[in-house]
């Protein structure tokens, strides 16, 4: 539940992120199933999902 999940964290109630609200969501997809969403959320945290994220954002991120 995307809703639920940024609110937490903007909450400052997720252990990981509450030292860094608020925060503004600039991109999400959406999955079919709660393990494809896992697995595309592993790929986002590793070097290369990272790099797929940024290339992909280059554009907004600096205007």
């Amino acid at each position: 539940n995307l809703k639920l999940r940024f609110e937490q964290h903007n909450k400052g109630q997720m252990e990981s992120t509450k030292e860094r609200c608020p925060f503004k969501l600039i991109y999400y997809e959406a999955c079919l199933d709660e393990i494809d969403a896992k697995k595309r959320e592993k790929y986002f945290k590793s070097y290369h999902g990272m790099m797929f994220l940024k290339k992909r954002l280059k554009s907004y991120l600096t205007g």
